[in-house]
């Protein structure tokens, strides 16, 4: 697979105050793929997507993002290709209506207007918002206005997808669209960058993790690969799924990799038994 997305050497150092939050970062993202991204508060996370849609400019190295330099393109013009969902939704809606909020997107990145109305329908259906199209956007619960700026970046089609914190402040509805939101997007081949410090979501949707810690990438691998690494888990502070970390903690698994989903490990001791169950039952 060829890399959407190549940060190469990127530095990144905040104008007031002069603190550090890149050093000199070097990772590639293929595209198609769903990259989960961990770290504590601080690490680096959310500056190095910034770096992906040019919010922020490298101060030095490069971000390309399909081959185009993001220092030398503004984030209007990235827009079509990097779709970057901020946490907090108050700092991404603003249009009167949810059905206007929806539609500006496409808009304002030159989709034909015969295509708009297609594009918002699907919107509407999969994050189920008919009921509240002609609300304003602050007029609704905040699990819902997340969806929203969700949704509002979904109808743009980008081929990059970021999402910062996508469950923070979620109820058990929102977030199970959230997760169905990940995978029906890399069925369709877009690129998904997920932040989150929400561990169950990155194991079950994420084919790879990277771990930030004080600007730097200090771990890179498959889920099951990050949450077994001990020294990256404690150093950063972060704890593993809790069927991961049952998995990692019985006797006599000693050797094998660890598990991600509770079906795994009942697959596991089910055939164990189903072995020791085999015997003909004779004295």
């Amino acid at each position: 697979m060829s890399a959407v997305v190549g940060i190469d050497r990127a530095r990144y150092v905040y104008p007031r105050g002069g603190v550090v939050a890149l050093e000199e970062i070097t990772v590639e993202i293929p595209e198609g793929q769903s990259l989960g991204v961990v770290g504590q508060n601080g690490s680096g996370k959310t500056t190095l997507t910034k770096l992906m849609n040019g919010l922020l400019k490298p101060n030095s190295g490069r971000v390309l993002v399909d081959g185009r330099d993001t220092a030398k393109a503004s984030v209007q013009e990235l827009a079509g290709d990097v779709g970057y969902v901020f946490q907090n939704p108050n700092h991404q809606l603003f249009a009167p209506t949810v059905a206007d909020e929806l539609a500006f997107g496409p808009r304002n990145i030159g989709v034909p207007e015969a295509e708009i109305p297609e594009r918002v329908a699907e919107a509407v259906e999969f994050f189920g918002l008919a009921d509240i199209l002609a609300l304003h956007p602050y007029r609704i619960s905040f699990p819902l206005r997340k969806l929203v700026g969700i949704a509002s970046i979904f109808t743009m089609r980008p081929r990059v997808f970021i999402l910062d914190e996508p469950t923070t402040g979620q109820d058990h509805r929102t977030t199970s669209t959230i997760n169905r939101l990940i995978r029906r997007l890399r069925d369709r081949g877009s690129t998904v960058v997920c932040v989150a410090h929400d561990m169950p979501l990155l194991a079950d949707v994420s084919e790879r993790l990277i771990v930030m810690w004080n600007g730097r990438l200090i771990a890179d691998g498959t889920p099951r690969e990050v949450f077994a690494d001990r020294a990256a888990m404690e150093r950063t502070h972060l704890a593993p799924p809790q069927i991961t970390q049952l998995s990692l903690a019985l006797p006599g698994r000693t050797g094998r990799p660890a598990a991600l989903a509770v079906g795994e490990l009942v697959g596991e001791f089910g055939g164990a038994v189903g072995s020791a169950g085999t015997g003909s039952g004779e004295a």
